[in-house]
């Protein structure tokens, strides 16, 4: 792993989530294939994806694709700006907490790039704190999927 830490802004700069929705407080460290962040924004009382004040475990999945958004802006490089991506699945996945709003420690997450090209690419993720983790999957990842196909063939036309 490149042992490369940035900060909250720093990753606010890469990727297109914004204020209270950025949800990652640093990458602690990433490679061409795997990204590693920590985040604290779970324990927010304005945490954004807060229900009834709480915060269901599978909003997990949003930090995860938070940090391979991240990762595919350093994979990119500096030069890059962020690009529009969208999940377009998650499989496999498991939640081993009910909720991630009364977790006391840091959530670490991680992702790791199966496979892909420079608009699709597959995530197996994992989402842990204290050494225990509260959730893992894969996701599927369409960057700039307006471009991808004309939108005439996405309605038929």
């Amino acid at each position: 792993m490149l042992e490369t830490t940035l900060n909250r802004a720093a990753i606010a700069a890469r990727i297109p989530h914004q204020g209270s929705m950025c949800l990652l407080d640093a990458v602690l460290d990433w490679s061409p294939e795997t990204i590693r962040c920590r985040a604290i924004s779970h324990r927010a009382v304005d945490n954004p994806l807060r229900a009834d004040g709480r915060l269901g475990a599978v909003c997990g999945i949003e930090y995860a694709a938070q940090a391979m958004a991240v990762h595919g802006a350093l994979v990119a490089g500096k030069e890059a700006g962020p690009r529009q991506g969208y999940l377009a699945s998650v499989r496999s996945v498991e939640l081993f907490v009910a909720r991630l709003d009364d977790i006391a420690d840091d959530l670490e997450l991680i992702a790791e790039r199966l496979s892909g090209d420079n608009n699709n690419v597959l995530y197996q993720f994992a989402v842990s704190a204290g050494g225990h983790n509260l959730l893992c999957g894969r996701a599927a990842v369409i960057l700039d999927a307006e471009q991808t196909l004309p939108l005439s063939s996405v309605r038929g036309e």
